[in-house]
């Protein structure tokens, strides 16, 4: 049973901040299998169990608020009998220029409190992650208010794009591997890249 794991804090508010990234691709991929991310699972929602890239597959969004993030898996872990080796994380990335993505096997938290906190409860940092940038091309003031600020009205094209291939990216991490998966995405610039909304289609 792989774990989609979507990254963000509850709460409306919140919904269409850079932040929120992670929520948003779970969201996407709920709508196209027609799922309901609604289902309590301790601190968490989840959603049924879907086919996902030929495998069952559940959503989780943690309601803990994003510096918790990691509290929320034990629950989820029992009930679904799952563990490390079976989440993928989906979550917004800071240090990537907005319309990247990068696909990972492993790694450090790059300065993220949500993957922060799951590497803190899983003691370990191996586990699989599809990063979504929003960096923006002018400069931050303050980086909290940015994360937190609703998705720009000029960034909200790439944004859709990016959170739109994510999606395909994780479908893809559980079809055909992660060395495929990185060799896909993570050249993808879509900025630069006119094919890459194409890619989505294809796949």
């Amino acid at each position: 049973m792989w774990l989609i794991v979507g990254l963000g804090n509850p709460g409306e508010e919140y919904a269409d901040t850079y932040h929120n990234a992670g929520f948003r691709v779970l969201e996407r991929i709920a709508e196209q299998h027609g799922v309901r991310i609604s289902v309590r699972c301790g601190p968490a929602l989840i959603s049924r169990q879907i086919e996902l890239g030929g495998e069952s597959a559940t959503l989780v969004m943690p309601q803990t608020f994003m510096n918790l993030s990691g509290a929320a898996l034990p629950a989820v872990f029992e009930r679904l009998d799952s563990s490390a080796r079976d989440i993928i994380v989906a979550y917004d990335d800071l240090a990537l220029p907005l319309g990247k993505l990068r696909v990972r096997q492993k790694g450090s938290a790059g300065g993220h409190n949500g993957i922060k906190s799951i590497i803190s409860t899983l003691a370990s940092d191996e586990f699989l992650r599809v990063r979504i940038g929003i960096q923006p091309d002018r400069e931050l003031s303050d980086v909290r208010d940015f994360v937190l600020s609703r998705v720009a009205k000029h960034d909200r094209e790439l944004m859709v794009q990016a959170e739109d291939i994510a999606a395909k990216a994780v479908e893809t991490l559980i079809s055909s591997g992660i060395e495929k998966a990185m060799a896909e995405y993570n050249g993808i610039d879509l900025r630069e890249d006119s094919a890459a909304e194409g890619r989505v289609k294809d796949n």
